[in-house]
């Protein structure tokens, strides 16, 4: 039985960040390119995505390019040309959700279907793999055994899976109240984040609930504790989030996994291996606490949990330094309990206040006092001119002080912090080069390719055979900032001999450009999957708005796919009315432990729980939570806002723009 590879995917803002996520052990880069991406602002030029290529390629990495917005008709040329030049720029793949791409003169690409695509069920997931995708990020709210349930129907495409990062709260490409109350679309790569915000929820009978709370926010994705458990139910891709993260943190997560992964590799080696090549070294531990996260959950991969919420705040709380001691007018001091806790000019400290509320202020200076006591000068800009430490709210002694922004951290990981290096097997043999004497030098890299070099020079014969031996053995494995690193160095000399260091140099560069070239020439593009012939049906014969059909091309492949009643996307604005705007797995009722299920066997409150509506309501905006309890899912209801609808056709009028409709436009 062949092992199945296991790919670690991180993302990349941009080439530079991605070519460190390469150096710090990922398998394959996704990033966004010019355009059509769903972080719309984390563009790059097609000559940044051939550079990462060109470097992710030297390990046997990959690049996959997002261009997973949903289109309008007009754009659908501009995004074929794109994805041709994508293609000639070096792109393993690209990353869609918008099916109108499918039926375009698309480059023989690899294809990936987007989170967007919202893949929950077995036969959503088949009928990708027959429509021609090769690999498919899979619904975050799935739990291991529908993974299975999955991997069971689908055996040609691989499985991808969030690992890490932030949470939508939404299923994959389902919420559309960003673009309900702010024109910006999700879909479009322009969420405004409705689900971060602080709400106030009520019942039926208008009794408050929560107050001013993020009942819509999670915590950050973690699943460091599940990734056995994961590749043991199919998946074979393991995805971080964070297109908008900063280098620091994506080389800090990728190095976190990549040593979690590869002692995953290392205790089942008979099952899976790296899908990549090379080793890395790191000259940090990696701490993934340490870069901006609201706490962590392994969401619903083990069941559904009770505490996957982050209500109270959905910034970074931070971690643990200390205790709040003295505090006078110009500063206050800290007690980290632990003397080899350094507070830096420049942190960021936290607290929470009385009323719950995250509260913080960077440091300005930061002098010890000796032992674990440190004296702390805030900065104060930002508060009104001669404030004094007194105006910083609810400070008083034996305050819980947390730090979320480590400046000795931040300088680390700004330097270089890692290393990624192909072992090589170098032999020198004595040889006969037309008849005069001379010397081979063969390196032979871990994937089994080999670079050879050959000099014509005398056998001189060593004055010292050990010293001869073991200089030779030295040289030949300095192989500097190659991207090479020596593992055995062999002599076949029939007799020790001395070969002058500038041409043992000489043979050594010659091979190993000899070995670049034949990586080079060794490098195949990933293999395009050939659909299924005759189309095969899509899974229901109507699409709701909740399918993003959103230009012709998209309705025509459905339409070839069976599918019979087609409505166009909410980005059309046909649904004008209450819908709902948001679907989830996630349960306000649940989480506040108000769900009947959890009253059931309870005696005196069994029968008196029932799951009906709630109302958010934050400042002018009211959405309504309706719960459907057999599949165990939310819908968050709401309307179009009547200045989303006049901006957009004030669009109307002024940019010559088409899309898909299901109805003539009044």
């Amino acid at each position: 039985m062949s092992k199945a590879a296991l790919e670690l995917l991180a993302p990349a803002r941009d080439a530079d960040i991605g070519i460190e996520a390469v150096n710090h052990g990922a398998d394959a880069v996704y990033i966004g390119g010019p355009g059509f991406g769903a972080r719309d602002k984390a563009p790059n030029s097609i000559a940044d995505i051939e550079r990462l290529a060109r470097h992710a390629h030297r390990f046997g990495a990959r690049i996959f390019v997002t261009m997973n917005t949903i289109l309008r008709d007009d754009e659908l040329e501009a995004a074929r040309q794109q994805a041709w030049q994508l293609y000639e720029a070096g792109a393993d793949a690209l990353i869609v959700q918008d099916m109108g791409l499918l039926e375009l003169d698309l480059p023989p690409v690899q294809l990936h279907a987007s989170t967007q695509t919202d893949i929950r069920t077995p036969e959503k997931a088949r009928f990708l793999q027959d429509v021609g995708f090769s690999q498919m990020v899979l619904a975050r709210e799935l739990d291991l055994g529908q993974i299975q349930a999955i991997r069971a129907v689908v055996q040609d495409a691989t499985l991808e899976f969030f690992i890490h990062g932030a949470l939508c709260v939404a299923y994959s490409g389902q919420c559309f109240i960003s673009h309900a109350h702010t024109g910006r679309s999700a879909n479009r790569g322009n969420c405004s984040q409705e689900c971060r915000l602080p709400y106030t929820v009520s019942d039926a009978q208008g009794r408050v609930i929560a107050h001013d709370k993020h009942v819509l926010s999670l915590k950050d994705n973690d699943q460091s504790a599940n990734l056995e458990l994961l590749a043991d139910a199919g998946i074979r891709s393991f995805k971080i989030e964070g297109r908008y993260k900063d280098m620091a943190t994506v080389k800090n997560v990728t190095a976190h996994y990549r040593q979690l992964i590869d002692g995953l590799l290392e205790r089942r080696a008979k099952h899976y291996r790296a899908s990549s090549s090379g080793h890395c070294r790191f000259s940090f531990t990696p701490e993934p606490e340490q870069g901006f996260n609201r706490g962590g959950t392994d969401y619903f991969v083990n069941g559904r949990q009770i505490d996957i919420g982050a209500f109270d705040t959905p910034k970074h709380a931070g971690m643990p330094l200390g205790t709040l001691g003295k505090i006078t007018s110009s500063h206050f001091e800290i007690d980290t309990g632990d003397a080899t806790r350094v507070i830096n000019n420049g942190d960021a400290l936290t607290w929470w206040d009385r009323q719950g509320e995250l509260q913080g202020v960077p440091v300005n200076t930061a002098t010890p006092l000796g032992g674990t006591l440190w004296q702390v000068e805030p900065n104060l800009h930002g508060l009104s001119e001669g404030s004094t430490v007194q105006a910083l709210k609810d400070l008083y002694r034996g305050l819980a002080i947390s730090r979320n922004r480590d400046m000795a951290w931040e300088r680390l990981l700004a330097k270089p912090s890692a290393e990624r290096r192909l072992w090589v097997d170098l032999t020198l043999a004595q040889i006969q080069l037309d008849g005069e004497p001379g010397f081979e030098l063969t390196l032979k890299d871990e994937d089994g390719h080999r670079g050879i070099a050959r000099l014509a020079h005398p056998h001189e014969p060593a004055r010292d055979a050990k010293q001869a031996e073991a200089t030779l053995k030295e040289q030949l494995a300095k192989l500097g900032n190659t991207q090479f690193e020596a593992r055995r160095v062999r002599l076949a000399l029939r007799e020790s001999c001395f070969l002058p260091a500038s041409q043992l140099n000489a043979l050594r560069r010659e091979a190993v450009a000899a070995l670049e070239e034949a990586r080079q020439e060794a490098w195949q593009r990933l293999p395009r999957a050939t659909p299924v012939e005759p189309p095969v049906a899509y899974p229901e014969d109507t699409l709701s708005y909740l399918a993003n059909v959103y230009n012709s091309r998209a309705a025509a492949f459905y339409a070839r796919h069976g599918v019979k009643v087609i409505d166009a996307a909410y980005e059309s604005h046909e649904e004008l009315g209450e819908v709902s705007l948001m679907i989830t797995k996630h349960c306000v009722r649940w989480s506040l432990s108000l769900c009947p299920k959890q009253a059931k066997g309870v005696t005196g409150v069994q029968g008196t729980v029932r799951a009906e509506p709630l109302t958010l309501q934050h400042g002018d905006e009211q959405l309504t939570l309706r719960f459907d309890c057999k599949p165990c899912e939310m819908h968050v209801v709401g309307a179009m806002r009547k200045n989303v609808l006049q901006q957009f056709k004030q669009q109307i009028k002024t940019e010559p723009i088409t899309f898909y409709r299901t109805r003539p436009a009044a």
